[in-house]
């Protein structure tokens, strides 16, 4: 679902009924150069498949890099957790969806999974937090109101989602 961002801010309350539950970014794909020795996505790609659909998703929450000169501010990343679930390859077409868990006005929750958009299986999941930045003081600063506000509305239609099993994951010994 696309939705043009300022009418989205112009229709009101009822346009939040809208928000894509959760997310979904355009079409990625594997791309040659992210193949490693092994013959498969390569661990940092993922990263950067992972950070290219948060982009996506700021850009229709209103952090726009517009947003972010006016007001000359800049998102920070403070974590990122990957987990890897099954191997890509290239040429893969890839599904990433992001589902936000948390926000206030300084901090943005994100979970994300990543499938094989042909075959379906998920691939890898990804937890984030990152920080509203004014970048005047180098500091972590309040967003402004109308940012905060649509944040809040999809905040709220994602929370009817079921919790994400990565959510809070911690790196520990297999049970196995």
């Amino acid at each position: 679902m696309s939705l043009v961002l300022s009418g989205f801010i112009e229709m009101g309350k009822r346009e939040f009924e809208k928000v894509p539950s959760p997310f979904e970014g355009v079409g990625h794909m594997v791309k040659p150069e992210w193949i490693d020795h092994n013959g498969h996505m390569n661990v940092a790609f993922y990263l950067t498949a992972f950070d290219e659909a948060i982009g996506e998703f700021f850009k229709f929450l209103g952090l726009t890099n517009e947003y972010r000169k006016n007001n000359n501010v800049a998102t920070f990343c403070g974590d990122f957790h990957i987990r890897y679930v099954r191997e890509l390859f290239e040429g893969t077409r890839l599904k990433i969806t992001c589902q936000l868990i948390y926000c206030d006005e300084k901090r943005i929750q994100i979970c994300q999974s990543m499938y094989n958009r042909d075959e379906g299986y998920l691939a890898a999941q990804s937890e984030v937090i990152y920080l509203h930045v004014d970048k005047s003081i180098r500091g972590v600063a309040p967003m402004k109101w109308q940012l905060f506000d649509r944040m809040k509305a999809v905040l709220e239609a994602h929370s009817s989602l079921p919790k994400p099993e990565n959510q809070g994951r911690v790196i520990g010994k297999s049970k196995k």
